[in-house]
């Protein structure tokens, strides 16, 4: 009799749109709390605490991704706009850029080939089948682009995705640190090391460490993603994975 009522609200929330919007809100609102008390350590990153908070959430309610994402949808829509506003804190950095504007190609050009060889490399060292060694190549780059590239390519789109949420959790987690370590204090080269290995996750730990980082990184994201639906297929061709 007790549970009767609540599933019949359960039900009707449910249906509603804004309930996965919401709890979308909430729980990345509740990591960012946990990261905050946790004196802002890296390995409390408030994206992998969120994820963790909905996976478990759509387990425990058994809710289908895709009832999720219909609902949580507008976050995605969102991505678009928010990744055009890169360009202002970018463009008040645009003198140091001309400055920097062969390093910074150079830098592109083997960051995109290295993320995507360095991932096939491990794949196949682990046995992978061809499939999952093409959906690898790409996942150093923002996910829609990525997602594209492998649906193209013959790779799998939801595993692609998958890969390039963990790449940027990872990135975001140990890269500050690894930049620490190599003795790197250049904030305009660490951004853009961000942006290039870890994208937009990266790129929102790069702004919360430095304006200046943001920035860089913010365009190491764009200027990959570009460089990667370019240079990833010939890529691909070159190392016998597509024909």
């Amino acid at each position: 009799m007790t549970n009767a009522p609540l599933t019949e609200i359960w039900v009707y929330l449910a249906a509603s749109p804004l309930l996965w919007l919401t709890a979308t809100l909430v729980c990345y609102l509740a990591a960012l709390k946990v990261y905050r008390l946790g004196g802002e350590s890296p390995l409390l990153n408030p994206v992998a605490i969120a994820v963790a908070l909905l996976i478990g959430l759509l387990k425990l309610t058994g809710t289908a991704y895709q009832t999720y994402f219909d609902g949580a949808q507008f976050v995605h829509f969102l991505l678009g706009p928010a990744t055009v506003a890169l360009a202002i804190p970018l463009y008040r950095q645009r003198e140091r850029l001309r400055s920097l504007a062969l390093p910074i190609l150079i830098a592109l050009l083997v960051g995109v080939v290295a993320a995507a060889l360095s991932a096939v490399g491990i794949g196949v060292l682990c046995g992978a089948d061809p499939v999952t060694l093409i959906s690898l190549a790409p996942k150093s780059t923002t996910t829609p682009v990525a997602m594209g590239i492998s649906e193209k390519l013959g790779g799998l789109p939801s595993l692609t995705a998958v890969l390039v949420v963990s790449t940027g959790i990872v990135g975001a987690v140990f890269g500050p640190g690894l930049l620490r370590l190599l003795k790197c204090h250049d904030d305009a080269v660490k951004g853009f090391a961000m942006g290039l290995s870890a994208h937009g996750i990266g790129t929102a730990r790069a702004f919360q460490m430095s304006p200046v980082m943001g920035a860089f990184s913010g365009l190491a994201m764009a200027l990959s993603a570009f460089a990667t639906a370019l240079i990833l297929p010939p890529l691909l061709r070159w190392v016998g994975l597509t024909g």
